[in-house]
């Protein structure tokens, strides 16, 4: 379970539910791959660029869809 609110960019897009509120870590994977094109990438810390890494490594074999 991940905690958006922990995590900049993907509180960002998680703006329309409780952002502490865990979610499923592939839930997190499926925001991240719709939205990722309101994605700021200068602002990903690196705790949340390896989340993503790791993320798309368990959901998306190794590979994070970034366009729609």
């Amino acid at each position: 379970m991940i905690v958006p609110a922990e995590f900049p960019e993907l509180q960002a897009l998680a703006w329309n539910r409780d952002v502490a509120r865990p979610i499923p870590a592939e839930e997190a994977f499926a925001l991240y791959e719709r939205n990722w094109r309101f994605i700021d990438q200068k602002r990903l810390t690196a705790r949340e660029k390896r989340l993503i890494r790791d993320l798309a490594d368990k959901f998306g074999h190794g590979v994070l869809l970034t366009t729609g």
